[in-house]
C-alpha cells in the first residue's frame, strides 16, 4: 500500500505513548497508545468502515446531503451516531465521519484491552482517552498563533473529541473564513460535525458570538476556540489556552 505524505503537524507529536500510522482507503489515523498496535488498528477500522460503506451504497444521499437526515432506527450503530451529530450541529451526516470513526477505533482498542490509553487522530480530528492532562496544538494557517498556542484538556474531561475545521486550510468542504475553529465535546462525532457547522458560520469576529449564543444551549460541549487572522477568541470554563 503506498501511503500519502505524512501531514506535517504529525511529526510534532510528543508523548511517551507509542504512535503508530494506519491507512485504509480514506482513513488515515495517527494512533498514539501503549503498545504498537497497527495490525489491530487496521482490522478495526475495516469492521467500522463496512457496514458504514454498506448503508452508503443503499442511501447514496447520505453522502452527500450537506442538511441533517432523518433518524434511521434500522441503521448500523456508526450512522444513527453521525444522523444523530448532524442533527445536532445542523449539517449533513458526512460531516461527522472522520470524528465518528476515530472515537470508534480508539474506544475499541481500549475496550478490547489492547491499550488502557489511547489518541486517535484522523484527518486533524481527534479522540482523546487519556489518564493524565494533555496539550493539543493549534495549526492555523499564516495565523501568528499558528503553531505558536494549544488547547490544555484535564484529564477529567476526558474521553473526549476535538476537532478543527478551517476555511483557509485543508480538503474539507467549509463556507466560512476563519483559519481554524476548534470545537471540544464529550462526543467526537458530535465535536466533528460542530466544527463543521461553527466554521461555515464564521466569516467575522462578530459571528463568533452568535456561535457562543447557539454553543451554551448544546450539552457536553465543553469549549470553542476560533482564529480569524490575527484575532484568537475563546469560550468555555473547561479548556484553557497556554503558549506552546
Amino acid at each position: 500500500m503506498k501511503y500519502a505524505t505524512i501531514p506535517f503537524y504529525r511529526t510534532l507529536v510528543s508523548s511517551s505513548l507509542n504512535f503508530f500510522r494506519v491507512v485504509y482507503k480514506e482513513t488515515d489515523l495517527l494512533v498514539l497508545a501503549e503498545k504498537e498496535l497497527a495490525k489491530e488498528t487496521l482490522f478495526l477500522v475495516r469492521k467500522i468502515r463496512l457496514p458504514l460503506e454498506s448503508y452508503i451504497a443503499k442511501n447514496p444521499y447520505f453522502l452527500k446531503s450537506l442538511t441533517p437526515l432523518p433518524y434511521d432506527e434500522g441503521a448500523p450503530e456508526i450512522v444513527k451516531e453521525m444522523l444523530k451529530a448532524g442533527e445536532i450541529a445542523e449539517v449533513g451526516p458526512m460531516a461527522s465521519v472522520a470524528g465518528a470513526i476515530a472515537e470508534r477505533v480508539g474506544s475499541l482498542l481500549i475496550e478490547k484491552g489492547y491499550t488502557s490509553e489511547v489518541v486517535v487522530e484522523n484527518g486533524g480530528d481527534i479522540y482523546l482517552n487519556l489518564k493524565r492532562e494533555t496539550k493539543v496544538a493549534i495549526f492555523a494557517g499564516e495565523s501568528p498563533f499558528s503553531g505558536k498556542v494549544a488547547l490544555k484538556l484535564k484529564k477529567e474531561l476526558m474521553p473526549c473529541g476535538v476537532c478543527t475545521s478551517s476555511g483557509k486550510i485543508g480538503h474539507s468542504l467549509s463556507f466560512g473564513e476563519a483559519e481554524a475553529i476548534t470545537v471540544v465535546h464529550k462526543n467526537t462525532a458530535i465535536a466533528d460535525a460542530l466544527a463543521t457547522a461553527f466554521g461555515n458560520i464564521i466569516h467575522s469576529v462578530e459571528d463568533f458570538y452568535k456561535i457562543v449564543s447557539r454553543a451554551k444551549k448544546i450539552e457536553n460541549l465543553y469549549g470553542i476556540l476560533c482564529i480569524i487572522k490575527d484575532k484568537l477568541l475563546v469560550w468555555g470554563e473547561e479548556i484553557k489556552i497556554e503558549p506552546l
